[in-house]
């Protein structure tokens, strides 16, 4: 199916230019992974303190899902391009996705008055989905990136939904709506990962 994932090589061909100056000031792939980590515990406490009274704050929600994106990319063409692959660095960027994801848009799901049952079913499918992609290295496959509701997908949506939200739309009702699609194509997406990785080496 459609994923934001698959524009992933064009993006990256955008970025080089910007890793080579990195590498070239001695940044390291770990010090990107953990600066885009603190970065979204930053981000996602301004907009849970914040956009309950200045709802134009959510308009950080799609600006630095964007920066986030770039800094993903960034630390993974760093490790592959510049030898700087290790067994640290893969943990950081596994367990960095997933706690990013966590504390930048449960704060923001929160402050947009939605039920705790749809902001806990996210966040389970959310980890659930992530921990799928890295369990096909259990079962000797690749890790899995399938969509329809990957980490890039997952941040497309919901930055679109930061922005709508920005100018006081859509309402919570649609809000609900709109993240269950998410929460269905999450769980999707943990089914189709389990099944590639299992189907791999047949």
């Amino acid at each position: 199916m459609i994923s934001v994932y698959q524009l992933k090589p064009a993006f990256q061909r955008l970025l080089r230019p910007i890793v080579g100056f990195l590498a070239a000031h001695h940044i390291s792939a770990n010090q990107v992974t953990l600066s885009a980590f603190f970065l979204s515990c930053l981000v996602g406490a301004v907009v849970g303190y914040a956009a309950p009274t200045h709802q134009i704050v959510y308009l950080i929600m799609p600006l630095f899902l964007f920066v986030r994106m770039a800094l993903n990319a960034f630390d993974g063409m760093l490790a592959r391009e510049y030898n700087q692959q290790t067994r640290l660095g893969a943990i950081l960027n596994e367990m960095g996705d997933i706690l990013s994801d966590l504390v930048l848009y449960i704060p923001f799901l929160y402050v947009r008055h939605m039920s705790a049952w749809t902001i806990l079913f996210f966040s389970i499918l959310l980890i659930l989905t992530e921990t799928a992609g890295i369990m096909g290295l259990q079962v000797q496959a690749s890790r899995r990136y399938d969509g329809p509701m990957g980490k890039s997908d997952r941040a497309f949506w919901l930055g679109l939904l930061g922005l709508l939200a920005a100018f006081n739309w859509p309402s919570v009702m649609v809000t609900e709506c709109f993240v269950g699609v998410i929460n269905l194509l999450m769980l999707y997406t943990v089914w189709n990962r389990f099944s590639r990785a299992l189907g791999e080496n047949k």
